[in-house]
């Protein structure tokens, strides 16, 4: 036998071996995402789910808003006593709290395994994904920034480990996803100043933010990571069916490993987190804000009216106590090393406009929502502001937000960058469309 009649057999039968082990290794992945979908789907409850039951669970997708909810309807709904200790901190979270009534957190469904079965009601904000994505970029970015006020890395890395030591209570880079965005984006922000002082460079011709490499990280760097992979694409929809990287399944990162090798399994977590969506008593969408805060107040703060009032709960300790202010804030509290003009007043922003819980309706709630979210963008903008100075000429507005998808030339880049998780943007899409049914479904 000739030696190249010899090569054209070992090479197919190494081909038959590859391929079966690829066969097996697919066989192998479906099972075991078909079994969690089932699994998921299996125990979602089948009571009535408009009915608000005894624990609300507000599921917070980062950058959708969320913040507002919380502290203008559920925080003049729920006085801190009813408050889970400790919302948007999953090291302290006991949901065996006498008298729990109230989660906001950013972990994902999956912390429902450890909530009370058939006594709690889900609700969420959804978000279009790519604008999901810029101001995933920028906050990390502007929290980032508020270290630099040190003179390098380590200065501000040991002063943020003595606050949050001394602090009791909960810092951004205690709460996912930005315990894990937020120092990998200011260890690159003291990097580009290093190298910015070395060559003395201080001539800045682009004018996009999203681009200024010698300031900050662009983008498509940011977008094309395997840190923002795990963490930020599609964020809302592995959150929404438990599967991020701080799932409590043990199986969830199998299941994650599977779906990004093998994308046509993504359709069973479309199916599980549709049917999670269906079964939410709220889905609001950041894109209509007014519409969706007023569904929201007839929606599920009328029932948590009746609720409370029913079992005299209502005007009891409203007022936010002082010692556990800082508990529960989710996406802006990491301003420790900055002044306190610079850091704005959170708690002032938000609970001075106190109303008589005991006569609550959803009029009073709407007026009071109005009034506290007027506050609490002030308080966000001057924080925003101040940020950003440190790394100006960079700054975000809707307006470079929009212009930078069409006109830098890593546009283009930008949607291959979306277009090569399309399976997934697609599944959020749909989630997006469910949602946008469901609030007009519940509006008729």
């Amino acid at each position: 036998m000739g030696s190249t009649v010899k090569c054209t057999i070992l090479l197919i039968l190494l081909g038959l071996v590859v391929n079966a082990f690829s066969v097996t290794d697919y066989e192998h992945c479906e099972n075991v995402v078909k079994k969690w979908a089932t699994n998921s789907i299996k125990h979602e409850s089948k009571e009535d789910k408009h009915a608000l039951k005894d624990l609300l669970f507000f599921l917070h997708v980062p950058r959708t808003g969320g913040r507002t909810y919380f502290h203008c309807f559920l925080k003049k709904l729920y006085s801190s006593s009813l408050e889970c200790p400790r919302s948007y901190d999953k090291l302290r979270f006991d949901p065996s709290k006498e008298k729990c009534r109230l989660l906001v957190t950013h972990d994902d469904y999956s912390i429902s395994s450890k909530l009370p079965r058939g006594r709690t009601s889900v609700v969420t904000i959804l978000r279009n994904p790519i604008d999901r994505v810029f101001s995933t970029y920028e906050f990390s970015v502007e929290v980032a920034a508020r270290f630099l006020v040190h003179p390098n890395l380590t200065s501000a890395t040991q002063m943020a480990g003595r606050l949050r030591s001394k602090n009791k209570g909960v810092s951004t880079l205690d709460i996912w996803p930005w315990k894990y965005l937020v120092p990998w984006m200011r260890e690159d922000l003291f990097a580009r100043r290093d190298a910015r002082k070395t060559m003395g460079t201080n001539d800045f011709t682009n004018g996009d933010p999203y681009n200024m490499e010698d300031i900050v990280m662009p983008l498509l760097n940011y977008i094309n990571n395997p840190i923002a992979h795990e963490i930020v694409h599609n964020g809302a929809t592995f959150q929404i069916a438990g599967l991020t990287n701080n799932s409590y399944l043990p199986e969830s990162h199998e299941v994650r490993h599977c779906v990004d090798k093998y994308n046509n399994l993504g359709d069973y977590v479309l199916q599980v987190a549709k049917k999670r969506l269906d079964n939410m008593l709220y889905v609001g969408l950041t894109e209509d804000h007014r519409e969706s805060a007023t569904m929201f107040a007839n929606v599920v703060g009328q029932q948590v009216i009746s609720q409370l009032v029913n079992s005299n709960a209502i005007g009891k300790g409203a007022n936010v106590n002082n010692s556990e202010q800082g508990t529960s804030f989710s996406d802006s509290e990491l301003d420790q090393n900055t002044n306190s003009d610079e850091k704005g007043n959170e708690t002032t922003s938000s609970d001075d406009n106190e109303v008589n819980q005991d006569n609550m309706t959803v009029e009073k709630l709407m007026d009071t929502y109005e009034v506290c979210i007027s506050g609490l963008r002030k308080t966000q903008t001057r924080r925003r502001i101040a940020s950003l100075k440190r790394i100006s000429p960079a700054n975000f507005t809707k307006e470079r937000t929009l212009g930078s998808i069409f006109i830098y030339s890593g546009g283009i880049k930008l949607w291959d960058a979306c277009l090569w998780t399309m399976p997934f943007v697609l599944l959020f899409f749909f989630l997006f469309v469910n949602a946008k049914r469901r609030t007009l479904k519940l509006k008729i």
